[in-house]
């Protein structure tokens, strides 16, 4: 019986993302290095992108309807009139949904404090700024 000359090792060299690695095995082997590395290489990049997820996750906002409009006042959005309808989108766009009678609410709430007008008829009422923000 003759022995087969052994053969040779294999290199490879994979990149997966921004990560590079070289392997150097027996062809026998090389199946389950790749998949030990890329086994390794998922579970890491899923903890990096977790704790990345953590760090950008925006922290809870419990804020009222009322206030999140007085903060539409303050930044000037009622120098011009506005109807309901453009007060509860423009809300939505920032990522406040609240119920549009909610919103009708606050608004009445803001005309009362004396810091909002109303002109117009009902269902057709525009907003504005009674007084300018400070």
């Amino acid at each position: 019986m003759t022995e087969q000359p052994k053969k040779p090792p294999i290199q490879l060299k994979m990149r997966v993302g921004e990560i590079e690695f070289e392997i150097q095995c027996q062809e026998d082997q090389l199946q389950t290095a790749v998949d030990k590395i890329l086994s390794t290489i998922t579970q890491k990049l899923k903890e990096v992108s977790a704790a990345a997820v953590e760090k950008t996750a925006l922290p809870p906002r419990a804020e009222t309807c009322k206030g999140v409009i007085q903060k539409l006042w303050e930044e000037g959005l009622f120098s011009t009139p506005k109807t309901l309808s453009e007060v509860h989108s423009e809300m939505a766009k920032r990522g406040y949904h609240y119920d549009r009678t909610a919103v009708a609410h606050a608004l009445i709430d803001l005309v009362k404090d004396g810091i909002l007008t109303r002109d117009g008829k009902p269902r057709r009422y525009q907003y504005a700024q009674k007084r300018p923000p400070p």
